[in-house]
């Protein structure tokens, strides 16, 4: 046992690629940045935060001097149909199903000056789902393109009526 612990404690260090993203992350990474031509970073916070707010989302916390945003949307999605039918099916058959009670989706973007007339934002879109029972069911980052697509395409519009003052 002495042996043992001695050969575990001389081990060199952690692997070497250990800090080397994976593929996987850089291909999240371009979903979820996009670079825009502006070096007003304040405004585009500002179109970003009214984006948020306009998908539902509540603006937790902002710190526009560090290009910081964090959202958050909760919402309730029992639903009394699907309550009834898994107590029928349980009651036939015996088969419980997991019933879904709450979703929360949060919202992390950041900013960040590429050059003097040009500004990358990042968002990654967090979700996580409990269950009836108060377990946490699910708890991922969403990767689906067009969640980032759609939110983009918001901020483009919102960005372009500001420039032009429509």
């Amino acid at each position: 046992m002495l042996l043992f612990v001695f050969i575990v404690a001389c081990q060199s260090g952690p692997p070497k690629d250990c800090l080397t993203p994976s593929p996987q992350i850089n291909a999240d990474r371009q979903i979820q940045t996009r670079v825009y031509r502006t070096g007003d970073e304040a405004s585009l916070l500002q179109a970003a935060m009214g984006v948020l707010q306009d998908s539902g989302f509540n603006i937790d916390q902002s710190a526009s001097q560090c290009g910081l945003i964090v959202a958050s949307r909760r919402r309730d999605v029992s639903e009394d149909g699907k309550i009834w039918s898994a107590l029928i099916l349980t009651l036939l058959t015996g088969i419980v199903l997991p019933l879904d009670s709450h979703q929360l989706v949060t919202a992390s973007l950041t900013t960040r000056p590429v050059d003097s007339g040009q500004t990358a934002v990042r968002i990654t879109f967090h979700h996580m789902v409990w269950d009836i029972n108060g377990m946490l069911k699910l708890n991922e980052t969403m990767r689906e393109p067009e969640v980032y697509q759609t939110f983009y395409s918001k901020l483009s519009k919102s960005l372009f009526l500001d420039a032009h003052a429509i």
